[in-house]
């Protein structure tokens, strides 16, 4: 049976830490959310959001435009939001709605308040290895890995999903840690024939099920990061649990696996934003 890596009590030990020292440093960190239109799943991620900033004592402020409010509007609230030296963190929900650029929305953060880390500056040192932020995702996987004493090093780890804000920076992140690594995507072909050398899985596509146990080495350490909602209201991974979790070392539940902990680090950067935007500002 597989070590269950528990997101929730995980995420819990870091807002307790973020706490703490907030308390201790006596600032008050400031993040503004902003939210374009009335995606339900996005008011949902939001409202955790500010809950976790209540617990962490972080001051959130929230700002709602309706969908048709237009890129011009959002662009000259960031840019609000930039020269308040008040916030620290700007978060602006992604999917935004038909008619944004996202990309020219995220490169209008300044990189300093960028918490999800998106911005092109902080995916550049990312990739050398010298960064502020990393993105919350692949940030919660390493926190997770790290506290379970799990060790990437000399490890064969292969990611599934090439996306910009989980797989690539994830990747990049395994690599730091001397993993060898491997990305997988929708066109690679037998997916399994490589997922059954990964030593560490990484599943961030978005397709319930797409993992099953006939792709995945007895004793792998598998970490789920999709979070699917099915027909049935009932949220999934990428990865059949059920089916894997026998054959798994480790496994990510989904829910309560590494959604708590992408939360939880969003703390985390708010935090280390408020710090060095006091000392920069001194």
């Amino acid at each position: 049976m597989a070590v269950i890596l528990d997101g929730n009590a995980l995420a819990k030990e870091v807002k307790t830490r973020v706490k703490a020292e907030i308390d201790t440093a006596g600032i008050s960190p400031g993040l503004a959310v902003v939210i374009v239109g009335d995606n339900v799943a996005s008011r949902v991620y939001v409202n955790a959001k500010k809950k976790d900033c209540a617990q962490c004592g972080i001051r959130s402020e929230e700002f709602a435009l309706p969908a048709d409010a237009g890129e011009e509007a959002l662009l000259a609230l960031v840019d609000k939001l930039n020269s308040r030296p008040d916030i620290h963190g700007i978060l602006v929900q992604l999917p935004l709605p038909a008619g944004y650029s996202e990309d020219k929305v995220i490169q209008a953060i300044n990189p300093e308040k960028d918490v999800d880390a998106f911005h092109l500056l902080n995916v550049g040192k990312i990739m050398n290895g010298d960064y502020t932020f990393l993105p919350c995702t692949p940030a919660g996987v390493m926190e997770m890995l790290a506290h379970y004493g799990i060790e990437p090093a000399g490890k064969h780890c292969v990611v599934v999903g090439r996306s910009n804000i989980v797989g690539k920076p994830q990747a990049m992140l395994l690599l730091h840690k001397h993993a060898t690594v491997t990305i997988c995507h929708s066109r690679t072909p037998d997916l399994g024939a490589i997922t059954r050398q990964a030593d560490i899985l990484v599943a961030a596509v978005g397709k319930i099920g797409l993992i099953t146990a006939d792709m995945v080495k007895p004793g792998a350490v598998v970490i789920d990061v999709a979070i699917n909602r099915a027909d049935d209201g009932k949220l999934y991974g990428d990865v059949d649990f059920a089916a894997v979790e026998p054959i798994a070392s480790h496994i990510t539940p989904v829910p309560g696996g590494v959604g708590p902990m992408t939360r939880a680090i969003l703390m985390q950067n708010t935090l280390t934003a408020a710090r060095k935007l006091r000392v920069t500002s001194h």
